[in-house]
C-alpha cells in the first residue's frame, strides 16, 4: 500500500498502524505488571505520630531481635574460620594460575599458610584457629557461611553493600529497613542502635546506620559504653523545675500546631521524636548502667581486662545484650575503626601477625561471652546473632609485605541463635581459600536470610522512591534455607 499524503504529511498505513498498536499494547501490559508488582509489595503503613509502633511481620518470625557484630577492615577468613590444609601444604609456592593476578594494592607473592594453628572445636569438630579460641568454644552454636562474596574490593563500597545492599552512599541500612518494617517493642528506647567501636567510627561511618530515603525516624541511634547519647542530659544551668516548665510549654505549642495543621506528617514525626527523646531521658540511664552487672558477668565478657580496648569492647557487648533484653529490635555492634592500615581494624596489609594478635584479643572473648550470656538467659532462642565483615583476604602475602590484600571472591560470615541450625557449615571456597566455588552466596542472600528469620519476605518489603519500589536486596537475593531450622 502506498503512503497517501495530506498537507505534505504521510497518512497512517496498515503496517504502521499494527506496529503502533503492538507497542501500545506492550505499554499497557507493562503498566499492569508494574501495578501488580506494587500490589504484591508490602510496604508497611506508618503512623507519623507513632512511627515506632510494633508492626506484624509477613509470616511467623523465628527471631525477635538481631545483633550484628561487624568486623571493620576485612577479617581474614583463612586465618580464622576457613581451614585450608592445602594452603599449609603449598606454603611458599605460587598459587596455580595466579601469574597475572593483581589485587587491590598490586601484585602478590607466594601462598602463605595460616598465621595461627587451627584446632577442632566443640562436638562438631569444626576447625577454628587459635586467633579466636573463645569463639571456637561456641562452634556448636554457629552456622558458618564460607562462600560469601562481594562485588567491590574497596572498603567503603564493600561495607556499604554488606550493610545497606548497595555500594553507593544514600541507601537505607539493614537496621533501618527492619525498624521500618517491624517497629519497636519498647517505646522508651530506640528500635535501632549502632554501637561504635571504642577505638573510633567504622568505615563508611553513619552510612552504616542511616535511614537513606526512608523516613528519618528509622535511622539508627549511635551510642556506646564509652560514648553516651549526645544532648540527652539536662544542661547543668537548668533546674529540674525549669526543664519541666519548658517541656510543658513545648507540649502546649505542639498541640496547638497539631490542631492548626491536622494531617501534617512531618510535624507529627517531629513531635514523636521529641517525645521519644523525653522518654529516653528516663530509660537510657538504666539501660546503659553497666555497673549494675555482677562481677561474674563482667568477667565472662572480659570487661575486667587490663586491656582497655578489650574491656571497652566487652562493655559494648554487654550493652548489646541489655538492649535486646529491653526490646530493642536491631543492634549493630562494630569491631574496628576507620581505615588505619590495620592499626585499629582488620585491614592487615603489612604487619598482619602483630596487628591481628591485638585485634583478636579485643574481639574474641567479648563476642563469645555475648553468645554464652544470651544462651544462659534463654535469649539466644529469640535473638539472631550475625557476624560479618566486608570481604576476606588473599591466601598469599602481598609482594614484599607481611600481610594479605583484599579478597572479595570468597570469605566467611556466620549466624547463631534464633532459627539457625547450630554447628553446621555452608558453602565452600577453593582449596586455597581464594574463591567461593560451592553454594556461592551474595550480600543480598545474606540479607534475605536475616529478613526471613525476622518473618519478612525480602521481595515484599519495599519502599516507593523516585519511581522505583526499592528493596534492601535490590532485585536480587535468595534465602539460604540450608542453614535454617
Amino acid at each position: 500500500m502506498k503512503h497517501f499524503k495530506k498537507l505534505g504529511r504521510p497518512m497512517l498505513d496498515r503496517r504502521s498502524f499494527l506496529s503502533g498498536s503492538v507497542q501500545g499494547l506492550a505499554g499497557i501490559a507493562l503498566t499492569k505488571l508494574m501495578a501488580e508488582e506494587r500490589a504484591r509489595a508490602a510496604s508497611p503503613k506508618i503512623d507519623a505520630a507513632n512511627p515506632y509502633a510494633p508492626r506484624q511481620p509477613h509470616f511467623e518470625a523465628k527471631a525477635k531481635n538481631v545483633i550484628v557484630v561487624f568486623c571493620s577492615g576485612a577479617l581474614s577468613h583463612v586465618d580464622t574460620f576457613d581451614y585450608k590444609p592445602e594452603l599449609i601444604r603449598h606454603h611458599g609456592k605460587p598459587m596455580p594460575g595466579s601469574e597475572e593476578l593483581i589485587s587491590f594494592q598490586g601484585p602478590n607473592g607466594n601462598l602463605t599458610q595460616p598465621l595461627w594453628k587451627f584446632r577442632p572445636r566443640g562436638q562438631s569438630g569444626k576447625m577454628i584457629s587459635d586467633l579466636v579460641p573463645h569463639i571456637g568454644e561456641m562452634a556448636d552454636e554457629i552456622s558458618f557461611i564460607h562462600s560469601l562474596t562481594n562485588t567491590s574490593n574497596t572498603h567503603g563500597p564493600a561495607v556499604n553493600l554488606m550493610n545497606t545492599g548497595f555500594t553507593f552512599d544514600g541507601f537505607p541500612s539493614m537496621g533501618a529497613w527492619v525498624n521500618f518494617a517491624l517497629g519497636s517493642e519498647n517505646q522508651n528506647l530506640p528500635a535501632f542502635v549502632a554501637i561504635e567501636d571504642p577505638r573510633g567510627n567504622p568505615v563508611s561511618g553513619p552510612n552504616n546506620w542511616a535511614n537513606g530515603f526512608l523516613p528519618a525516624s528509622f535511622q539508627g541511634t549511635p551510642f556506646s559504653s564509652t560514648k553516651p547519647i549526645r544532648y540527652l542530659d539536662r544542661p547543668a544551668a537548668f533546674s529540674s523545675d525549669t526543664d519541666q516548665a519548658a517541656s510543658e510549654a513545648l507540649r502546649f505549642l505542639d498541640e496547638q500546631n497539631a490542631a492548626r495543621y491536622p494531617g501534617d506528617e512531618e510535624l507529627a514525626a517531629r513531635i514523636s521524636s521529641y517525645e521519644l527523646a523525653g522518654r529516653m531521658q528516663l530509660s537510657v540511664p538504666e539501660a546503659v548502667d553497666l555497673d549494675s552487672e555482677p562481677g561474674h558477668i563482667r568477667k565472662l565478657y572480659g570487661a575486667d581486662s587490663a586491656n582497655e580496648d578489650k574491656a571497652a569492647f566487652a562493655k559494648n557487648c554487654i550493652l548489646a545484650r541489655r538492649l535486646v533484653e529491653r526490646g530493642v529490635r536491631f543492634v549493630q555492634l562494630f569491631n574496628g575503626a576507620y581505615a588505619t592500615m590495620g592499626r585499629l581494624n582488620w585491614d592487615g596489609h603489612g604487619a598482619m601477625k602483630e596487628q591481628y594478635d591485638i585485634h583478636g584479643e579485643i574481639l574474641d572473648q567479648p563476642v563469645a561471652g555475648l553468645l554464652k550470656d544470651l544462651k544462659q538467659r534463654g535469649l539466644l532462642d529469640e535473638t539472631l546473632v550475625v557476624f560479618a565483615t566486608e570481604f576476606g583476604r588473599m591466601p598469599m602475602f602481598q609482594m614484599g609485605t607481611q600481610g594479605r590484600d583484599h579478597n572479595p571472591h570468597g570469605f566467611t560470615g556466620w549466624l547463631a541463635g534464633a532459627g539457625v541450625k547450630p554447628g553446621v557449615s555452608y558453602g565452600r571456597t577453593d582449596e586455597f581459600g581464594f574463591k567461593a566455588v560451592e553454594d556461592v552466596a551474595t550480600p543480598h542472600d545474606f540479607h534475605a536470610t536475616i529478613l526471613h528469620l525476622l518473618g519478612l519476605d525480602h521481595e515484599r518489603l519495599t519502599y516507593y522512591h523516585n519511581g522505583i519500589e526499592r528493596r534492601l536486596t535490590n532485585v536480587h537475593g535468595h534465602v539460604i534455607r540450608d542453614i535454617l531450622t
